[in-house]
């Protein structure tokens, strides 16, 4: 199976900055795209930022000029570093990847279980 691990969640005062990580492991041949999703209580899941295997980055406009993301394509690790956070940014984290986990194969979408990130003072 693929398994995607996210790790750096946590509970931040407002101003402060946390760094997200998630490796995915597995049986894996390639990865395209990964990104970042979020969701808070009583809302849908939104997009965050996306990543794709070149390096081309997408993000959306309430986080654009505070978050980064980036990857490791030898570690199947993508991060999103995350600074100058609000209260409105508490949600679940989740990451999210297309991955080609056989030659004779397309990529399928995983995701993983999500992190919480609260920014509360």
């Amino acid at each position: 199976q693929v398994q995607l691990v996210e790790s750096g969640g946590g509970l931040v005062q407002p101003g402060e900055s946390l760094r997200l990580s998630c490796a995915a492991s597995g049986s894996i041949v390639s990865i395209n795209a990964m990104g970042w999703y979020r969701q808070a209580p009583g809302k849908e899941r939104d997009l965050v930022a996306t990543i794709t295997s070149g390096g081309t980055t997408n993000y959306a406009d309430s986080v654009k000029g505070r978050f980064t993301i980036s990857r490791d394509n030898a570690k199947n690790t993508v991060y999103l570093q995350m600074n100058s956070l609000t209260p409105e940014d508490t949600a679940v984290y989740y990451c999210n990847a297309g991955i080609r986990r056989t030659v004779w194969s397309s990529n399928a979408d995983y995701w993983g279980q999500g992190t919480q990130v609260t920014v509360s003072s």
